[in-house]
């Protein structure tokens, strides 16, 4: 009883911390570093080593989090594995897998094994004890991030076959790793306890891994009975959750009990049946769109938890010995990525380009290089630990160096389509409207009014339309870039776009990638193509939906709706960037505006921000405000919009 409690007392205290840990890990995104480089620091100053809030009695109790962890960190493995993604890049992906799977695992075991007497726990092994780490440190630096390579890929808007090949291998690789871990655990286990290779050892190693497979497919048909049934979503995630944490228990309670009843252990790998499971639920079930839909929604809660344990178990004193171990096992691994990918590129007939800058996408590392080396450290006290230190420091070394690096890759094969920079303001509001009908000149005469330069775009012939004086209308042969250049689109800070979905969707693409413009705005017909509008940082204007929100408004809020709409006499509501240097950090309370405005609020890097008088205005924030006309005039000038 007095165990459950502590362990209750730790627990609690673990998600207090967690919550600081995620709050902390945010520090690190806004200056372009990993979330789990936050986690891990988190871990690191709460640990045993530094603030010791989690002691190292806690750590030992909360053991069972990382087999959460690990449950879910296969399953996420196995769930990126889908086949029909990969079908097409098929050749290319098997022979650049077996290329680092071949030739990182050869040269990091041979770096380690050789680096042994530098290495203090390692410098009073024997041969077998060495070979044992060499082998397991080897099998983990095989390992990539397919979280991070994913993350990397959305913001660059990769796509192409240099792209599908680098997701792919990344994957697939995932996969054979946790099977020759599984493969080398069972191999360093009978070096470290000196046993023969006995043809008895090997049969019993096969037997795990066909036992692994089995346990995998029963996980299936479990996850599959979870999802088909008709409860809450959270539900759901708890229940999958603990079916995989379960497969973990259940490999304990088999060692055990085969070392008692057969005089050896049977140990399974739980990660293979994790992976497993997942990986029939992606490919052979029709349960896939929900099962990674709670993979991706409960995922940031596990990996806080798992991560800022793995920064507490880390142990400093060691770190700080074996950092400079940590930078040569960092550029060993590199070279090895180098040569695999080249070999296994060449092999599959990739263009040249591919061949030398192929390995910059496999360099990033996270989940299941991370729970390998957590498992290690739980399986082999005597060095675990320290085994662990020095190969969460490599992976850490690596989330540094591997995404700047892959952004580079993408972009050097021409498969990246970030974001075109914001043109500077021009002094001139500018907009452009694509399409020619009745609301976009009625939209464009309605900006006119507010003192805007409107041009009409549209792909009709010019006698096929009547001449209207007061607006200006481009004919244009094709909606391309060159046309956007001859509309000066680069000088618009609005483009408006009234045409089908796809047609929209079309120019979306090529004004994001290449005009940079600030405010997209699109007309949307078909409501299933919304997402699609919404990843590229678009407005998107519903008519159906619009309409009766405004409806809405008008019944709860009829005095906003009317400012909004522009019914009340005299007044407009309006966004005002701020371009004066002067104005940079000054409180809006002490801005000395007209009586008749009121300042609504702030938009700052993306973000709205309620404002009050304590707050302080910054370049190129956009400041929402309301009021008289004439008075918002007198703003525009002193803000130097």
């Amino acid at each position: 009883m007095i165990e459950y409690k502590e362990l209750l007392i730790y627990f609690l205290g673990f998600i207090w911390i967690l919550f600081a840990s995620a709050h902390f890990s945010k520090f690190f995104q806004r200056i372009k570093l990993p979330l789990i480089t936050g986690f891990i620091a988190t871990g690191i100053i709460t640990g045993p080593h530094v603030l010791n809030l989690i002691t190292s009695e806690a750590v030992s109790h909360l053991g069972f989090v990382n087999d959460v962890a690990l449950a879910f960190i296969a399953f996420a493995a196995g769930a990126e594995l889908f086949l029909k993604e990969i079908r097409s890049q098929f050749k290319s992906i098997i022979w650049n897998t077996i290329g680092q799977l071949v030739v990182t695992f050869i040269l990091s075991a041979l770096a380690v094994y050789y680096l042994a007497e530098l290495i203090p726990f390692m410098q009073d092994m024997d041969i077998g004890g060495k070979i044992a780490i060499s082998i397991l440190a080897a099998t983990i630096f095989i390992a990539s991030s397919p979280s991070s390579a994913i993350a990397v890929i959305n913001e660059m808007r990769a796509k192409g076959p240099f792209t599908k090949t680098a997701m792919g291998v990344t994957v697939v690789k995932d996969v054979f790793v946790i099977i020759l871990f599984a493969i080398n655990f069972s191999i360093a286990s009978m070096l470290f306890v000196g046993d023969d290779f006995e043809i008895s050892r090997h049969l019993l190693l096969i037997f795990e891994l066909f036992l692994a497979f089995g346990l995998g497919f029963v996980l299936s048909k479990i996850i599959e009975l979870v999802l088909s049934i008709a409860i809450n979503q959270s539900v759901k995630a708890i229940l999958i959750v603990f079916a995989g944490y379960s497969v973990f228990a259940l490999s304990h309670i088999i060692r055990q009990k085969s070392l008692m009843q057969l005089g050896f252990e049977v140990h399974f790998e739980p990660l293979l049946a994790g992976i497993t499971g997942s990986f029939l639920v992606t490919n052979y079930s029709r349960f896939r769109p929900e099962f990674h839909k709670i993979l991706h929604e409960t995922g940031p809660m596990i990996y806080v938890a798992f991560f800022t344990l793995t920064g507490a178990m880390l142990s400093i004193d060691l770190l700080t010995k074996v950092w400079f171990i940590a930078l040569i096992l960092l550029v060993v691994r590199v070279l090895a990525m180098i040569i695999g990918v080249y070999t296994g590129s060449t092999l599959a007939g990739d263009p040249k380009l591919h061949r030398r800058i192929g390995w910059m996408s496999y360099i990033t590392q996270a989940g299941v290089g991370l729970g390998l080396a957590t498992e290690v450290s739980g399986e082999f006290p005597t060095w675990g630990p320290e085994f662990a230190t020095i190969i969460i420091s490599v992976i850490v070394l690596n989330q540094f160096v591997g995404p700047p690096l892959l952004k580079w890759a993408l972009a050097r094969v021409g498969e990246a389509h970030p974001k075109a920079a914001t043109p500077e303001f021009d002094g001139i509001r500018d907009a452009i409207i694509f399409g020619l009908e009745d609301q976009s000149i009625a939209l464009a005469r309605q900006l006119l009014s507010h003192g805007w330069d409107v041009k009409i775009a549209t792909t009709r012939l010019e006698n096929e339309v009547e001449t209207i004086d007061d607006i200006d209308i481009h004919f244009i042969q094709n909606r391309d870039l060159e046309a956007l250049e001859a509309l000066e689109a680069r000088k618009t800070e609005a483009i408006v776009l009234m045409l089908s979905d796809e047609e929209n969707f079309k120019l979306c693409e090529i004004i994001y990638e290449n005009i940079g413009t600030k405010e997209i705005i699109v007309r949307l017909h078909d409501r299933i193509n919304f997402n699609r509008f919404h990843d590229l940082g678009v407005i998107v204007v519903e008519p159906a939906t619009a309409i009766v929100s405004l409806l809405d408004h008008f019944v709860r809020s009829p005095l906003a709706a009317s400012l909004l709409l522009g019914t009340e006499d005299h007044q407009d509501t309006i966004d005002i960037e701020v371009m004066d240097k002067d104005l940079h950090g000054v409180y809006l309370r002490n801005l000395r505006l007209p009586s008749d405005v009121i300042v609504l609020g702030i938009k700052r890097k993306g973000q709205m921000i309620i404002s009050h008088g304590y707050t302080r205005l910054r370049l190129r924030d956009v400041v929402t405000i309301v009021g008289e006309e004439d008075s918002l005039e007198e703003i525009k000038l002193r803000f130097g919009a």
